[in-house]
Order: structure tokens, then sequence, then C-alpha cells
């Protein structure tokens, strides 16, 4: 029996859509004065350290196992180390909301390689449609001009569809971290990021020569205890109770988010390309999960019935 969503997990969905779509936003906030790889060690190290006092608090220890932590150093970096440095890297050239929408293509990536890696999630013909309409949104997004050359831009916009396939990979392979408690998962996880990332940042970057203000500081901390600490342990307690198909869901709840941030608070304001682009990923997304087709099928099955119920 498939894990329903239930009035809780709808709203512990919503909560992660807007944690993970203000990330998008704090991290534009940060970038004002600090650099790209400072900025995902802030996130990932702040949020580790978050974490590692949850499990203290609950009187849990991470595994000394050398294997496992070896699959979290593997972990750290598809999920979060080369994801979040791409991302953040782009966000320089690109809006938050933009970058939000580019994202979104994550469970296409899924949907190909769980076909090539995996016995028991095969291509079927919706999923080939969705894949073929958000391959056509991602077309949309970027535009012609990357025919005649890609510039900064282009470049951005390719960094966080690199991301997007990363978090594709990390989702296949955290399938070995079921039986860790969510809260073991995430400490060992970001714990294993901050430890690849630390030495690149001092060597490329120099962080100590930074001198952020307040408001970079409250950004920051934001997107490491919220966006990161938080949304992870959110992220597990969903994928326990409601199953990862309706995780799935959350893809179409953060870029609207993203985009309301960014228009409300940074001045964004995206081009007609980027709605057209986002409606094509969420049909594309839709023939996936496969489910609003459903709801569709059922509600024009089901008026009949109700309008023939009425008095005559």
């Amino acid at each position: 029996m498939n894990p329903t969503m239930g009035p809780r997990e709808w709203l512990l969905l919503l909560a992660l859509a807007l944690l993970w779509g203000g990330s998008f936003f704090f991290a534009e906030l940060a970038l004002v004065e600090l650099r790209p790889l400072t900025v995902v060690l802030g996130r990932v190290g702040f949020a580790a350290l978050a974490l590692w006092t949850v499990l203290a608090l609950s009187g849990r220890r991470l595994p000394a196992s050398p294997r496992l932590w070896g699959a979290f150093l593997v972990m750290g970096a598809l999920n979060n180390a080369i994801p979040f440095s791409l991302i953040v890297w782009a966000q320089v050239e690109l809006d938050s909301g933009l970058a939000a929408i580019l994202n979104a293509t994550t469970p296409l990536f899924t949907v190909l390689l769980a076909h090539l890696v995996t016995a028991e999630e095969r291509l079927t013909w919706n999923r080939v449609a969705g894949v073929l309409l958000g391959l056509g949104g991602v077309a949309v997004l970027i535009g012609p001009g990357a025919l005649t050359g890609l510039g900064l831009a282009g470049l951005a916009q390719i960094a966080v569809l690199a991301a997007a396939l990363s978090y594709a990979c990390a989702g296949l392979y955290g399938r070995r971290f079921r039986g860790l408690p969510p809260s073991s998962a995430a400490a060992g996880m970001l714990t294993a990021s901050t430890v690849l990332l630390l030495p690149l940042a001092l060597f490329v970057e120099r962080p100590w020569t930074f001198a952020p203000g307040p408001s970079t500081w409250a950004a920051l901390l934001g997107l490491a205890l919220l966006c990161t600490a938080l949304a992870y342990l959110l992220y597990f307690r969903i994928l326990a109770s409601a199953g990862a198909t309706n995780l799935l869901l959350v893809t179409f709840l953060i870029p609207p988010g993203a985009l309301l941030l960014g228009a409300m608070f940074l001045g964004e304001r995206p081009e007609w390309t980027a709605y057209a682009g986002m409606a094509l990923i969420f049909a594309g997304l839709a023939a996936v999960d496969g489910r609003p087709i459903v709801w569709l099928k059922t509600l024009a099955t089901s008026r009949p019935s109700a309008e023939g119920a009425g008095p005559p």
C-alpha cells in the first residue's frame, strides 16, 4: 500500500517548499558581500553544527564505521557540495526565480537515471512524455541565443541544470541511508560536505578577508539553519511518512515561492520565457508523477453522477 498525504503531510510539504524556495532568496542576499564557495561553506558548516546539536540533545551518536563515512562523503558531494556550489555560482548571473525553475528539472533527471540503474523504476509512456515536456521547458528558458554561443548567463543556466543532475544522482545513491534516523543521515551528510568544501574555500576565496555586515550574516544563518538544517529534517520526516513519490510534489511548489520572494524583496522581474518554461516543466512533472492526470480523470467521470444526483 502506497503512503498517503494527510493534512499534516501537506503542511510539512508546504513548509519544506517555502524553506527550499527561500534558499535562493537568502543566497542572493549573501552573495552581495561574500563569494560563492564561502556562502556554501557557511551554509553546510553552520547546518552541520545545528544538526550535531540536535543529535546531542536527542542522545544519538553517529556510527564510526569508515564505510559509512565514505558513503557520507559521496552523498555530501552529490547532494550538497557540488549542487550548492554550482547554484550559488550561477546566482551571480541569474535571478533567484529562474535558478529555482531550472532546479525543478531534478525529477526529470531522476526518472532517466532510475531507468538506467534500477530494475524497478522503468520508463513508461507518461514518463517519456514528461521528460520531453520538461526538456522543452528548459529549451524555452535558455532560448535560441544558446545556438550562437553561450555567455556567462548561458553557462550559469547550464550550471543549475548540472546541479539538478547531481541532485538526481544523490536521490538514487541516498537509498542506502534508509536505516539511519533522519537527523543522523542529515548530520553525517552535511559534516562530510563541510570537510570537502573547507580546504577548497580556504584556498580559493580566503573567507577571513571578508567583512560581512549584519544583513549578510542573517542571510547566511537563514540559509544554513532554516533552508538546510531544518529543511533536511522535514525532508526525511516526509520521506518516512509519505514516501518518495509524494515528496516529489515539492518540486511544483518551490519555484512559485522563489519567484514571489524575488519579486517582493529583490525587485526581480522575470521574462515571459521564465513563466512559459516553468509551465512546460510543471506539465512534464505532472506527466511523470501521474497523479494530476488521475485526478482529472476522476473529476471528469464523477461529474455526471454528481449532476444526476440532484433534484429533477
